[in-house]
């Protein structure tokens, strides 16, 4: 594992206690119910999903509710202990999302929310992705997209770790942030097709009240019409045959 990856491992191992106290109470809880359901959207139901990044098992959870169940895969301890305990249909273990352990055409569809922007090699993971995935099997991933509103965000991120802030994902991790045409390229060239991208989720949880009830309100408007201040990024493909 590279130096900046354990440093992403450490820093989701120390936060993992309050990780669902970010994504699953309050705005949180919107914010990625939105983003969830997104990505739950591009994929079928009740088949077998590989969910990379998992952490607490959230994404993987909800899945099983919806008849489905699959394996979640997360560099840290701390989030697949949690995930374990919640999933209780699928299978929870840590890994590399950069050299999977599974076996060609071993899953339906693959998923990751966001976990994509700390891959130090893209194309590699989106190669093993599609090697692990059945001919026609989909890949959805959401991650935070390049705009100006996150263009500042390693800076502040920087600032948050000196000053020992222990909140989600707030270090200097040498995250990567893409636009639409990047990840297209990405997913093209891993070899997908029918590869679709675009942006969602206007109303951050990070935004302040009242800000983020407007946000909510108005996130449909913007999504469709105003896409470029939308934060993050949804990419879907399918893997084609014969690969």
């Amino acid at each position: 594992m590279t130096e900046s990856l354990e440093k992403v491992r450490q820093h989701y191992d120390d936060v993992a206690d309050i990780y669902d106290n970010r994504y699953n109470r309050n705005r949180g809880r919107f914010y990625y119910a939105h983003i969830a359901g997104q990505v739950m959207d591009c994929i079928p139901p009740s088949s077998r999903i590989l969910d990379l990044g998992c952490g607490t098992g959230l994404f993987l959870n909800a899945y099983e509710r919806r008849g489905g169940s699959g394996v979640g895969l997360d560099l840290s301890r701390g989030m697949v202990l949690r995930a374990q305990s919640r999933c209780r249909k699928s299978e929870v273990t840590m890994g590399n999302a950069e050299v999977l352990p599974f076996r060609d055409g071993s899953f339906d569809a693959v998923t990751s929310l966001l976990a994509f922007s700390y891959v130090r090699r893209p194309d590699q993971m989106l190669s093993e992705a599609c090697r692990v995935l059945r001919p026609g099997g989909v890949i959805a991933i959401c991650t935070l997209g390049r705009n100006l509103f996150t263009s500042g965000l390693p800076a502040i991120y920087s600032m948050a770790e000196a000053m020992k802030v222990r909140r989600i994902g707030m270090g200097s991790f040498g995250e990567r942030y893409y636009d639409d045409s990047e990840m297209q390229d990405l997913l093209e060239s891993a070899g997908f097709d029918e590869v679709q991208v675009r942006r969602c989720s206007f109303a951050h949880l990070n935004l302040a009240d009242p800000f983020f009830g407007i946000a909510r309100k108005i996130e449909p408007f913007v999504e469709e019409r105003v896409p470029r201040l939308a934060y993050n990024l949804l990419a879907r493909g399918v893997k084609q045959d014969g690969i």
